[in-house]
């Protein structure tokens, strides 16, 4: 293990841990390293997460076994076990000796209880033993888990998973794409919600194989990530349900621009994003926790309740300036004007500028002439 010296103590959340600190940026990725390392950047992430699982264990009369499956420094685990109540154990697991070797000196220096640090290869860990909570943190694709994840999980069981991999999902490398999630994405002002929608289109084909549905809770882009919290429900019925949901789209139903030829995009996830009484949960109990991104994570939950509900895709003011050679209208303008012929208009996480709406493509270019 590395020598003391280049060990320090951070606090994220209520919680004190021993950590790597490799950078000091709150944007961005971490760097990729052979050993375990801190990334503050995704402090939102885990604030997430730690308000995620209180909402399961919440919900749950049972014991609860929950797993970081890719645990790197130990964080997420153990501000798991250190700041969420109930009944249940933590696995803190990574394969990589010095990060093992952090992670038991973390569950020594936080003196905790029920939880179990692991040294395995995560598929090997995922073919022993079951859980109720599956937090698959990787630095790149989820793709290489999810089968296993899905072979490990409960019935009702979540499995959380983060993609840093967002060039390939957003269409830059069309290829890897195809190879890694079976889909094809497409590079456009709304590839980031494609890139989500092909991510859970691709866990719900995955979960198919074993007569299993998936239900989104909360799923968002944010920074350089996507994060997707899915519930696992084994029966062919939701198999089948799911499955339905399965769509390709053509481009030319999304791009404004006439010079780009059709394609066809996906399979995507056509079902909605955002479980909206999860969502309001989750902003009760981000009351009563200490967390670091309160004002992020208030903002973020509720742009996602928001949304919840409206169509799939979304228009951004460029884009349709764009196409119309028109001005563009302050967000206030066309919320207005859509609002007054009875449509329904929300913003959207995904893009500051951008909105959902179930007025046709007609009646908002009318706006911008």
């Amino acid at each position: 293990m590395k020598e003391a010296q280049n060990i320090e103590c951070i606090t994220e959340g209520n919680t004190k841990v021993l950590v790597f600190k490799k950078r000091v940026s709150k944007k961005g990725p971490g760097c990729k390293d052979k050993g375990p390392f801190y990334n503050p950047a995704m402090e939102l992430n885990r604030d997430l997460s730690v308000l995620l699982v209180q909402w399961l264990i919440n919900c749950s009369k049972k014991h609860m076994k929950l797993l970081d499956g890719l645990a790197s420094s130990g964080i997420r685990g153990i501000r798991l076990v250190n700041e969420v109540e109930g009944d249940f154990d933590v696995t803190i697991n990574d394969w990589n000796e010095e990060a093992h070797a952090l992670i038991k000196k973390n569950l020594e220096h936080c003196k905790l209880k029920n939880t179990v640090a692991s040294n395995k290869n995560l598929s090997t860990l995922l073919s022993e033993n079951c859980y109720h909570y599956i937090d698959i943190d990787p630095f790149g694709s989820p793709a290489y888990f999810i089968d296993s994840a899905l072979r490990s999980i409960y019935s009702d069981g979540i499995i959380a998973c983060t993609a840093t991999d967002t060039a390939t999902l957003c269409g830059v490398y069309p290829k890897v794409c195809l190879r890694r999630y079976g889909a094809r994405p497409f590079h456009s002002s709304v590839m980031h919600e494609i890139g989500l929608r092909i991510l859970l289109g691709f866990i719900c084909r995955e979960a198919g194989k074993y007569d299993k549905g998936i239900e989104p809770l909360v799923c968002h882009a944010s920074d350089h990530y996507f994060r997707a919290y899915v519930r696992i429900r084994n029966g062919i019925e939701y198999a089948n349900e799911s499955i339905e949901k399965l769509k390709y789209i053509g481009s030319d139903k999304l791009n404004f621009s006439r010079n780009n030829p059709s394609a066809d995009i996906g399979p995507l996830w056509m079902g909605k994003l955002q479980n909206k009484h999860v969502v309001q949960e989750l902003r009760t109990i981000l009351f009563e926790k200490q967390i670091g991104t309160k004002h992020e994570l208030w903002k973020l939950l509720s742009l996602l309740e928001e949304e919840a509900d409206a169509p799939a895709f979304f228009y951004t003011v460029e884009s349709l300036a764009s196409s119309s050679k028109g001005s563009i209208p302050k967000m206030k303008i066309i919320f207005g004007r859509l609002q007054s012929l009875d449509y329904d208009v929300v913003r959207t996480h995904f893009s500051p500028t951008g909105f959902k709406t179930d007025a046709s493509i007609d009646e908002i270019k009318k706006i911008f002439k």
